[in-house]
């Protein structure tokens, strides 16, 4: 029976490998981005940051709240202490002592308790801080799903890229054999010179190592794009746009003239946050200045005797309380507390400083990625249009070898600036789009903040 469940477990646990193994997945580029913010694994952890966040902040109000604890005691004295009294209280000897044994040989106690928290400056300033945190890590998230958007979009047109050039290297590999496949004939048959031959066949070497390289590089691109997306890296993944219509989608002349409220880029709101933090600290320090004040009660109920007979109805049981008050005054620290509270406040001025540093390097941000961008939509153009040169001149130099107007090595030649035309034309759409990406999150477009209530419905 064993054997059979092991065998039943083996077999269940190997087809849902299987089955998760052979699913497959189909994506535009809108559609990968919208999986990744929900199961990237950076994506994943940045939401129970937020999770954490919440808790702690409940964690931190809960210790202003009542609080009741409560203890149970037993004790069984084995060997009981023995107390000396002087021997005249018993009519003895004076000078000697009589040992006598108080108490009985088992104890029982019961206590609850409950504290209550009436003033605490430290608990004030800890309610403001959990709140600040709070809204620091809903911002962290946020600048997350902008980090995964972009990667995921960076990983899809790589994908894409890999795939352009993978077919391009075929083509021309394809078109390099048909022509030296024809000027062997020439060659052979004394019509030609084996120049011409060794031209091509070095061409041809080439392009073999290109295309090479290129299908390595794509199964690299393909593992990225499902890392970035959360999946196993080796489940079969079909990408449904295309790169040049990406490419084309992606020209947004508008975005060049965008201006950026620095408040709303969420570099800034952490950066603030950061401050906000300082500051609570430094209150912290502050409030350990104040006096504490606390208060309790308890009831408590205990039993003795020479025998376990605490389960008996008839044992009895002696009740007792306390109500109580507590006031703790600081008074002096030999100068631990000042020092730390000019130590947050010097920490305080840093955090200020980095904003203000902050500020300024996204505008700078702002100026460079529409440079960037601009320049990759003018080198995309650029890059099309020196491609339909490069293939006009490369067509142009085949017919002239073919009829011997012109030397291998000007076809060579020829060929060879097609081929990095024909890079330079696929890398500038990648470019094209990568830079409308970055652009586009240092304008925190679109925005991707998540409510509280869709992660308290996931953790």
């Amino acid at each position: 029976m064993t054997k059979k469940l092991l065998i039943f477990s083996f077999l269940f646990s190997a087809t849902i490998g299987f089955s998760q193994q052979g699913k497959q997945y189909s994506f535009t580029l809108e559609e990968a981005v919208i999986f990744a913010l929900d199961s990237n694994y950076t994506s994943i952890n940045a939401q129970r940051d937020i999770a954490k966040a919440i808790k702690q902040k409940w964690e931190t109000t809960a210790t202003g709240l009542p609080q009741i604890d409560g203890s149970i005691n037993y004790q069984n004295n084995l060997k009981q202490p023995v107390t000396l009294l002087p021997a005249e209280i018993t009519g003895g000897e004076p000078g000697t002592f009589v040992p006598v044994t108080f108490g009985t040989k088992q104890n029982a106690n019961a206590v609850a308790t409950l504290n209550q928290l009436i003033f605490d400056g430290s608990y004030l300033v800890g309610l403001k801080a959990a709140k600040a945190f709070l809204r620091y890590s809903e911002n962290a998230n946020e600048k997350t799903r902008l980090e995964v958007r972009k990667g995921v979009i960076n990983a899809y047109g790589s994908v894409l890229l890999a795939q352009e050039l993978v077919d391009i290297f075929e083509k021309n590999k394809t078109n390099l054999e048909k022509n030296l496949n024809e000027t062997r004939k020439i060659y052979e048959n004394g019509l030609g010179e084996e120049e011409s031959v060794e031209q091509l066949e070095i061409t041809l070497l080439d392009i073999e190592t290109q295309l090479n390289n290129a299908l390595r590089s794509q199964a690299i691109a393909k593992q990225m794009f499902n890392l970035a997306l959360g999946i196993d890296v080796k489940v079969a993944v079909t990408l449904t746009d295309d790169l040049d219509q990406l490419a084309n989608q992606n020209i947004s002349l508008s975005l060049l003239d965008s201006s950026i409220n620095i408040e709303d880029n969420v570099d800034y709101k952490i950066a603030n946050n950061l401050v906000e933090q300082r500051y609570f600290e430094n209150r912290l320090e502050k409030s350990k200045f104040l006096p504490r004040l606390s208060a309790f009660v308890n009831y408590g109920t205990s039993a003795n005797d020479n025998e376990f007979t605490f389960f008996n109805g008839d044992q009895k049981w002696y009740q007792s309380s306390v109500l109580g008050v507590t006031l703790n005054i600081p008074i002096f620290s030999s100068g631990m507390r000042s020092a730390a509270s000019q130590r947050t406040r010097i920490a305080l001025d840093q955090a200020k400083t980095d904003l203000e540093q902050t500020q300024q390097q996204i505008k700078l941000d702002l100026t460079t990625a529409q440079s960037n961008y601009q320049f990759a939509i003018e080198n995309f153009s650029n890059s099309k249009k020196n491609l339909a040169l490069a293939e006009r001149i490369e067509g142009k130099n085949q017919i002239k070898f073919t009829e011997g107007l012109s030397t291998s090595f000007d076809l060579r030649q020829a060929q060879t600036q097609l081929y990095s035309a024909q890079q330079q034309f696929f890398q500038s759409m990648l470019t094209l789009i990568n830079e409308k990406a970055n652009l586009e999150t240092v304008l925190n477009i679109p925005q991707l903040r998540m409510n509280y209530e869709e992660i308290k419905g996931k953790y």
